[in-house]
């Protein structure tokens, strides 16, 4: 038998809220965390809001150094970090001071671009031949693993330590990488989630391929409508989450919390063949991935009782949910209930994944089924699939057993995770 997967903690860095408890209390109310941005109308953005962490500088200050933060300039660092040590602490961990390295926990944090901004200002003190002032810590922040790197330096961890990179599934991806090496017995437990930077210079692209909302811009909270009728491109956003993957024995012998069982699932490609592109996904793809992920995880497509979606407010929301009447061979009142995040806290890129993921596990350890914000309106292309009822625009409090959580990223590449609440 293969052993068993546990999640003993969580951390949350939102746009909606930072922690575990400011963030379940947003997703049931509903809470919005898409706010104008003026550094977007500065820049003259056709996007003119974002959705991003409010962190203050005590609660930063709780995680960092003094010298650490000299010089620092990386948010997607800081919100992974902020993120993975909660969780650490979140699952009844000690923050070690040891000499030895603890061989038997790891971490596999994901992010898209690390340290952006940091980029930015090497580039400028360079080119104004101030290269000495970037400080020591410039490299740390600027490569693709500096999060997973901070995160094995706090926490001492002396297995495997590495970043994961898969655009928008980033962070789905790296929970089932975790789920696999415990599996394996190479590990205990491991650290899985991911993290995106916040500003213009990662939204920029976006805003350039016409993906991001603009006609929102005088309503911000309004803006991000997943399966609405009306709407207009996702919201940009960023933040992080994190879940402590641990093998069952060892949560049961130090008598840890457990939130919810990993059953297994699935990351495939599409190949950016059969009508997939580096922005669009192969349909067969996406209907492998969940229908190979309900098989890993060793369950049937009729015990889904839960579906957090990728869903992301643009064109493609009716093609996904689509793609999920088929794969499950479900539609109508006999669908699973669906939600998307997304509604709350805009598209958090390669930190999506993992952010939706902590969402998801809290309905099922808590019993409740989120709201879809901003969509009354449902679009008819969904309406056609499935009914309204499966799409709750207010909290919903019910046990659930089985919830799916799929991401679709950039690259054709997708991803789904099968938890399940525990029982022994």
């Amino acid at each position: 038998m293969k052993k068993r997967v546990v999640i003993t903690g969580m951390g949350i860095v939102a746009p909606n809220g930072i922690g575990l408890a400011q963030f379940t209390q947003a997703i049931k109310e509903g809470v919005s965390g898409v706010k104008f941005d003026a550094e977007l109308d500065r820049l003259q953005f056709s996007c003119k809001i974002s959705a991003k962490p409010n962190l203050d500088t005590q609660t930063i200050s709780g995680y960092f150094s003094e010298l650490e933060l000299r010089n620092f300039n990386s948010t997607g660092i800081m919100y992974g970090v902020i993120a993975g040590m909660d969780a650490w602490q979140d699952a009844g961990l000690p923050i070690s001071e040891n000499a030895n390295p603890d061989w038997e926990s790891g971490t596999i944090f994901g992010t898209g671009t690390s340290g952006i901004e940091k980029f930015r200002e090497s580039i400028y003190k360079i080119d104004d031949l101030q290269t000495r002032k970037l400080g020591s810590t410039a490299v740390a922040q600027t490569m693709n693993s500096g999060v997973s790197a901070y995160l094995g330096g706090k926490l001492g961890l002396g297995n495997q330590v590495t970043t994961n990179s898969s655009a928008c599934t980033t962070g789905t991806e790296s929970i089932m990488m975790a789920y696999e090496r415990i599996i394996s017995g190479k590990v205990k437990r491991m650290l899985a989630g991911s993290t995106s930077d916040s500003g213009p210079y990662i939204w920029g692209g976006f805003d350039a391929m016409k993906v991001c909302t603009f006609k929102h811009n005088d309503d911000p909270e309004k803006g991000s409508r997943p399966m609405s009728a009306t709407a207009s491109g996702f919201v940009p956003g960023s933040g992080a989450g994190a879940l402590l993957l641990e093998d069952l024995e060892s949560a049961i012998a130090r008598n840890a919390r457990i939130y919810a069982e990993v059953l297994g699932g699935n990351i495939n490609s599409g190949g950016q063949r059969g009508g997939g592109t580096m922005t669009a996904p192969n349909a067969e793809a996406v209907r492998r991935c969940i229908t190979d992920a309900l098989l890993n995880a060793g369950i049937d497509a009729s015990e889904i009782d839960a579906i957090n979606g990728h869903l992301t407010a643009t064109s493609k929301d009716g093609l996904e949910i689509q793609n999920w009447c088929e794969a499950l061979n479900r539609s109508g009142k006999g669908f699973p209930y669906i939600n998307s995040l997304k509604s709350m806290v805009g598209h958090c890129l390669s930190g999506a994944g993992s952010v939706e993921s902590v969402a998801s596990v809290l309905q099922l350890y808590h019993g409740f089924v989120f709201p879809n914000i901003n969509c009354d309106d449902l679009h008819p292309e969904i309406s056609s699939h499935i009914d309204a009822s499966r799409i709750p625009t207010k909290l919903i409090t019910e046990d659930l057993e089985v919830l799916a959580k799929a991401s679709f990223g950039f690259g054709d590449v997708n991803g789904c995770v099968i938890f399940k609440k525990y029982k022994p």
